[in-house]
């Protein structure tokens, strides 16, 4: 298997920083010798701390992308493809992605890191009524997927294994519901 780009090396970098240390630590001088990266090589890749911050922001959100890229053509394929790359099917006790909820602390330091999320969110909506479902049922579906996103990142009150894989269930149902409607 090839190496990973110094890009590559420097964003692994940077995630592992915020997951170890917080965002507080993420700092370009942290990044470079974590990764084993001159600081001339970093700045080749990431001026700034911002440009670090975008780069995580866009590999989650491209990888995020890559997983909507696998939806069929039939109405309601994309909404289900956003369900599961957002939530699994299988229950795991800890946040499948602890990664993403250290990047959104250290993003809403900065109200203008938000502004790519801003960006992709829009475009997940605008697909998603597009879907050949009611836009406001996909749109409420949505919702409640985001919202079942951001209470397994932050740990506030997560469905335990059974509740779990029954709500998965109902918000397919709904998305079979608004197919037939």
């Amino acid at each position: 298997m090839p190496r990973p780009s110094s890009r590559e090396r420097l964003l692994d970098a940077a995630g592992e920083v915020l997951l170890t240390q917080g965002a507080d630590a993420l700092t370009l001088e942290a990044v470079a010798q974590r990764a084993g990266v001159s600081k001339g090589g970093l700045f080749y890749h990431f001026p700034t701390k911002q440009a670090l911050v975008d780069g995580l922001v866009r590999r989650l959100t491209e990888a995020f992308d890559a997983a909507l890229g696998q939806a069929g053509e039939r109405p309601g394929d994309y909404l289900r493809a956003y369900l599961d790359a957002t939530i699994p099917e299988e229950y795991t006790a800890v946040p499948a992605d602890r990664l993403t909820a250290a990047l959104l602390a250290g993003v809403l330091v900065d109200p203008a890191g938000l502004e790519p999320l801003r960006e992709r969110f829009a475009a997940w909506q605008d697909r998603l009524t597009r879907d050949g479902l009611d836009p406001a049922a996909a749109t409420a579906i949505r919702l409640a997927v985001d919202g079942w996103w951001a209470v397994r990142m932050f740990g506030l009150g997560e469905p335990g294994p059974d509740l779990h894989a029954r709500t998965r269930r109902y918000l397919l149902e709904l998305i079979e519901r608004a197919q037939n409607d």
